[in-house]
This record gives structure tokens, sequence and C-alpha cells, in this order.
């Protein structure tokens, strides 16, 4: 490969990186709901929906009573413990630890406390989507 096309896909990676959209881009470039780090490709992109209040106490599936002032999450398949960042592009983001099961509702992927929802801006809509990131 010629050395200035190498200069080109380099300056290019760089310029990807510095971007400030908080959309998916084409291509697959991603950035923070605040424009500011860049994160890698989602886990998945679904539909998020959040726990009632009126569960607070009852027990989760991990066995821990369901708090909405902690940021937790039911998930169908991720292990109890594992981290998520939950971004709801240009409405904010929140890093929340699964402890549950569900949502068992087509089109959604993941369960949010109220804690985690408001940091999201999900209260007022009750369901919106959102794309879930591995956390290091």
């Amino acid at each position: 490969m010629p050395s200035t096309r190498v200069a080109s896909v380099i300056a290019v990676s760089l310029l990807s990186a510095c971007s400030t959209s908080t959309a998916v881009g084409s291509g697959g470039t991603q950035v923070g709901a605040n424009g500011q780090m860049p994160v890698s490709t989602p886990l998945i992109c679904s539909g998020a929906s959040y726990y009632s209040d009126s569960l607070a106490g009852n027990s989760t599936a991990s066995g821990e009573p369901y708090d909405p002032a902690k940021l937790t999450a039911a998930h169908r398949t991720l292990p109890f413990g594992t981290k998520v960042r939950v971004v709801r592009a240009g409405r904010g983001e929140v890093v929340v630890t699964i402890n549950d099961r569900g949502p068992f509702v087509d089109g959604r992927v993941i369960d949010l406390s109220r804690a985690a929802a408001e940091k999201v801006d999900l209260i007022s809509d009750g369901i919106g989507d959102v794309c879930l990131y591995e956390v290091d």
C-alpha cells in the first residue's frame, strides 16, 4: 500500500474518533450521547422500557430486591453482574448492572430501573430506542 494511502487512512480514522455527532453514522461510526466520547459498535439497538415503582422491593431474578434508585436493568441473556452502557441518542446515557431477566415484549431489549430511565430521559415516553454497549 502506498504511504500516501496509509496516511489518508490514519487521518480519516483520527477524524472519525473526534466526531461530535450523536447519531449512528454511515459505516458504523458511533459516539456517546454527550458527543464527547467515541464508543464501540453497539451490542444491540432496540427498544427500552422501565420498571414500575410498584415493583420496589420485589425480588429480581438474581435474588436482590428491585430498588428504583439503583442503576440496574433486566436483560434476557446477559449474565447477572454484567455492566452495559445504555445510550439514547441525544437524550443521555447510563451504565447499568444486569440483575434481572426480561423484558419479554417483542421489540424491547432492556428494562431499566427508574433511576436509569431518568438518566436517558425515558420517564415521560415510557419506551424508547436505545443502544447497548459493552463496558470495559
